[in-house]
């Protein structure tokens, strides 16, 4: 059989789609192609059973059914968004004649095929709406006149397709199985090699095609299934291996430490020891800096584990080679807290070139969009001439017009914030490639470091260092314990009195614009509306003003911080706050990660269920950072039973960053744990399963490794190299979240 062309399968959908619908599949689908159309798997099975008369169906069970269709109409609904087709069906079995009620919510393509007098078989699980027996968006497939039908098709499992209003799960069904039926004679190029096929079974990717979308029973699906999501993962880690293996044949400045330079002055002066995490793992990186391949190290740990101190001393050991580093934080409030951070601990060895700094000490300047326009020259003509060792910025630093003297490690902070474009870009505005070291305050899941990370030497620091204090956290329910609000800031108060300072966290601004994009909600049950009414989520804005006028906080001074204010604001409050004059800070997430003031010791979350595990962690651990025990209270309206509480209670039972990840990753989608998006907002992963999919990833990862050593440029394996391209183009390439 002849293998399609390449060509043949970007071929665009005309003649396998009706002209009408071609758009309608382009706009709502993102399906252009045959390739599209034919990896656009179903999203379900529905399993049919034998024919149930219309006159006996049972209530709340799933039936199959052969119909002559009655009457249909559509109409616009009275109380909600939509239109609603209703659809009367009726049969003649053994003399009785039954009839019942459907509903398609939007249902204009079943308006279309269900007119009176059409023949058609449906399945679907029987309601009862209005006393009255009735199948809510039932599937249905049409018959020919006389309603016979294939017995096949009672066995065969029917497919549903992920469908959008304008074009329904039935109609990509039609277009798949003409597509299938014009490439019955075709041999698809097949990622998997052939050695690795023998060897574990697999069926052919032709076969695979064929029983994912026409089964003839639902063990044909699982067989399927598994040989796609083993293409899957092969797919991504030999991307991963072939990235490594790339890397590590490109050309880097060996930057050796230098005895008595800047680290080892900054060793003398540090007023604790290193834990033995940070020894090990510093270790690890001067070895990696002083090769002359590029390191690329992903550096994770639990909050407060001391991941900037094991950078900085790796942006010292860069300075003593003759060479700079540039830090790349997501935000201007993170970017200035480390520029403050790293200059209060280098102390003089910070102050290079000015009065009272050291003799061979550097510079560390800061880079951002808000600065002006003298500061920014200022700090990029320190960084052009070499003055500047250490160089902090946001996306500023991506600038075309920001160079480096000798650009010899790249840091990059929370790097799951930044595009692979994004690294690249700073990466060119080395001489040779860079060093770079990735650091996440997120622990991930051994199985998603293993698939996401693969070309990633990864170093994680599970010890923190001395002095840090336990946190305490506890759900508050205010649904049970509404009179809990009040003493909430009067345990705030408390520990004002005491000489501590209070952060609070809403999950909005509250202004007059829609701020959504304050912080990304976290809801994985559905859209907000799914589950009933939603309470009224807590603002930043309204807080403020209601915390200023309750006598419980007369003579505290309160600060307001949020994104959406001046920048040079923000970094006032900020610098308040890390003075003590401000005792306490209302905030949205812009306090996240990075921002470490000794003297806070009390978290308070409002409406902690709209965030996710790592955020809430993640706030959680801005508190207990100087010595004082922490505490770290969990607001939430929701009911007790709602399941966005289990969330609340994982988080409240452990701060073991690592088993709070696991849990993460099995109650939310992978995708977005992932850091993964597609186009067309298609997962990023279709079948493999981090979390269960372990054993296979394994193998995959095994069977990459091997394949690239033979062969980096996949010359010998033309088809998993089309496939990488065809999976992991620059758009979704992304997902990799690396560079």
């Amino acid at each position: 059989m002849d293998s399609p062309k390449t060509g043949e399968l970007s071929s665009s959908l005309d003649g396998v789609v009706p002209k009408a619908k071609v758009k309608a599949f382009a706009e709502t689908l993102n399906i252009h192609t045959f390739s599209h159309l034919l990896n656009h798997f179903p999203r379900a099975y529905f399993e049919r059973g034998e024919l149930t008369p219309v006159s006996s169906v049972p209530l709340g069970e799933d039936v199959t059914l052969i119909a002559r269709v009655q009457s249909a109409n559509l109409r616009q609904m009275r109380n909600r968004k939509g239109s609603l087709c209703e659809v009367v069906i009726t049969d003649n079995t053994g003399g009785k004649l039954g009839s019942l009620s459907l509903s398609f919510f939007n249902g204009h393509q079943a308006a279309r095929d269900l007119r009176p007098g059409v023949h058609a078989m449906f399945s679907g699980k029987v309601t009862e709406y209005r006393h009255r027996l009735n199948l809510t968006n039932p599937i249905y497939s049409l018959l020919d006149d006389d309603g016979s039908v294939d017995p096949d098709l009672l066995e065969a499992p029917l497919p549903v397709y992920p469908a959008s209003a304008k074009v329904p799960s039935e109609t990509i069904k039609k277009a798949v199985g003409t597509l299938l039926d014009r490439l019955v004679h075709s041999q698809f190029n097949d990622p998997i090699p052939p050695d690795i096929t023998r060897r574990d079974k697999l069926m052919n990717i032709t076969q695979a095609y064929e029983l994912i979308h026409r089964p003839h029973a639902i063990e044909d699906t699982y067989r399927a299934k598994h040989r796609f999501r083993y293409q899957e993962a092969l797919v991504l880690q030999t991307a991963l291996a072939r990235r490594r293996a790339l890397t590590s044949q490109e050309e880097a400045t060996s930057r050796r430490p230098r005895p008595g330079g800047l680290l080892d002055q900054f060793d003398s002066q540090l007023p604790f020891t290193l834990t033995n995490g940070q020894k090990v793992i510093g270790e690890t990186l001067a070895e990696d800096l002083s090769s002359s391949h590029p390191m690329n190290r992903l550096l994770q740990g639990e909050v407060g584990s001391g991941k900037t101190l094991v950078a900085l001393r790796a942006m010292l050991q860069v300075i003593d080679s003759g060479g700079q580093a540039a830090l790349l934080a997501p935000t201007e409030v993170l970017a200035a807290q480390h520029l403050q951070s790293i200059t209060r601990t280098l102390g003089p060895l910070a102050m290079g070139g000015m009065l009272g700094g050291a003799a061979d000490g550097t510079k560390v300047v800061l880079l951002t969009g808000s600065m002006s326009t003298a500061q920014r020259k200022h700090a990029m003509l320190d960084a052009a001439t070499g003055d500047a060792g250490i160089v902090i910025g946001t996306h500023a630093l991506l600038s075309e017009n920001v160079s480096f003297f000798d650009l010899g490690l790249i840091v990059v902070d929370e790097q799951h914030r930044f595009g692979v474009e994004q690294r690249d870009v700073l990466r060119s505005k080395a001489t040779n490639s860079p060093h770079v070291l990735v650091m996440t305050a997120t622990p991930i899941p051994r199985t998603v470091a293993m698939t996401v990370f693969g070309d990633l030497d990864v170093s994680t620091l599970t010890e923190l260092p001395a002095g840090r204090a336990p946190i305490t956290t506890h759900e508050v329910g205010l649904t049970e314990h509404p009179a809990w609000i009040q003493r909430i800031w009067a345990r705030a108060r408390e520990e004002i009195d005491a000489g501590r300072q209070v952060y609070v966290v809403c999950p909005k601004i509250g202004d007059q614009e829609e701020d959504s994009t304050a912080v990304e909600l976290y809801s994985p049950d559905g859209p907000p509306d799914s589950r009933g009414s939603q309470p009224e989520l807590t603002s930043v804005n309204e807080l403020f003003e209601t915390l200023q006028e309750m006598p419980v906080m007369q003579g505290v001074s309160i600060g307001l911080l949020h994104g959406r204010l001046d920048p040079v604001e923000k970094s006032a409050t900020m610098a308040r706050f890390n003075d003590g004059s401000v005792q306490l800070l209302v905030s949205t997430t812009v306090i996240e990660v990075g921002v470490d003031v000794h003297n806070a010791t009390m978290m308070v979350i409002m409406d902690a269920d709209r965030f996710g595990i790592s955020q809430l962690h993640q706030l959680r651990g801005r508190v207990g950072r100087g010595g004082h025990p922490g505490t770290c209270l969990l607001v939430t309206q929701l009911d007790p039973e709602h399941p966005s509480r289990e969330r609340l209670a994982a988080v409240a039972s452990t701060t073991d960053g690592f088993e709070l990840s696991q849990k993460d990753l099995e109650l939310r989608r992978e995708g977005n744990i992932l850091g993964a998006s597609q186009s067309g907002g298609r997962s990023a992963l279709r079948f493999l399963r981090v979390v269960k999919d372990v054993k296979i990833i394994e193998k995959a990862r095994e069977d990459a490794q091997q394949i690239v050593a033979l062969d980096v440029d996949l010359v010998d394996h033309p088809d998993l190299a089309e496939a990488m391209d065809l999976y992991l183009n620059p758009e979704k390439e992304a997902f990799l979240e690396r560079g």
